[in-house]
């Protein structure tokens, strides 16, 4: 940890190097699907929430799903349990999620054609869960699915969450792609492990990390990007760590911004760093000679 507090110390003079390459472009596709990601689970959160304080029938509830509406609306959808389900309500938030000013509206409708989609998405997703023995399942932990239409591609993104406090949760997460006709063409787990990182102990804990490996790759992940997004207001960090094997990643929650550092930079920072202390040490013991003579 104390290489990345040096580190950091030393990101203006190398953010230019970070910065001008392929991979902080290729980085920041992958940040902006995280950040849509977090704009559907924050709408799931605070949806549910105000949904069922309103809705008083909860055995016709089957289920919901978020999304951005065609004026990039988050907006959380519940849907009955019919065999061709309805919309029982939807909520809307602006852009900062005021829960004063979340629009409410439980008129019942039919689903519109990218709902019915999205809902399409939803339910293989969890037809597979229940299938496939990829999945793993964790105690005091949820799975949260989100159903994404990004970039024209049909996507579910699952992502485990605690169901305890104190505790953000990497890993355990899951992507399934889907061809035009809304079936499966493949399931990836992203981490190959849980990685639960405890906050709230330690009041000056300012940084904290979990690590890639060749499996999951040297990017972050959209999934890293949206719970670092969602937990990040709850603790103390101000920067979060992803080490993968070839580069390190800092995201930074003041502006919810990332530098990309190749990993052959940080070993020569690191090298120059010894050597210079070398240096001191050697030159230090001279003088203490000279004073002895």
């Amino acid at each position: 940890m104390k290489h990345f507090l040096f580190l950091f110390l030393l990101l203006p003079s190398i953010i230019l190097i970070a910065q001008d390459n392929e991979h902080t472009k290729q980085t920041q596709l992958i940040v902006d699907e995280g950040k849509a990601l977090y704009k559907r689970e924050m709408a799931s959160w605070y949806g549910t929430d105000i949904f069922l304080s309103k809705w008083e029938d909860k055995s016709k509830i089957g289920g919901y799903f978020s999304y951005l509406d065609e004026a990039d609306v988050p907006t959380c959808l519940f849907f009955s349990k019919d065999t061709d389900p309805k919309v029982l309500g939807t909520i809307a938030f602006d852009a900062d999620y005021n829960l004063e000013t979340a629009r409410v509206n439980l008129e019942e409708r039919e689903l519109s054609d990218v709902e019915r989609d999205l809902y399409t998405l939803r339910q293989a997703a969890i037809d597979t869960i229940q299938q496939d023995t990829i999945f793993e399942f964790y105690q005091q932990t949820n799975f949260n699915l989100i159903p994404i239409i990004w970039k024209g591609k049909k996507k579910v993104y699952i992502l485990t969450g605690p169901s305890v406090s104190g505790v953000v949760i990497f890993g355990n997460d899951y992507l399934l792609e889907f061809d035009d006709e809304n079936k499966i063409e493949s399931i990836r787990k992203l981490h190959n492990n849980i990685i639960p990182l405890e906050y709230g102990h330690d009041e000056a804990e300012e940084e904290s990390m979990h690590s890639h490996n060749h499996n999951t790759g040297d990017f972050i992940t959209a999934t890293d990007v949206c719970t670092l997004m969602l937990y990040g207001k709850y603790t103390q960090w101000k920067r979060h760590h992803i080490v993968s094997p070839e580069y390190l990643t800092t995201w930074d929650f003041k502006d919810n911004s990332f530098v990309i550092i190749p990993k052959k930079v940080i070993d020569k920072i690191l090298k120059d760093q010894e050597k210079r202390k070398a240096q001191e040490e050697k030159q230090s013991k001279k003088k203490k000679k000279r004073k002895k003579d």
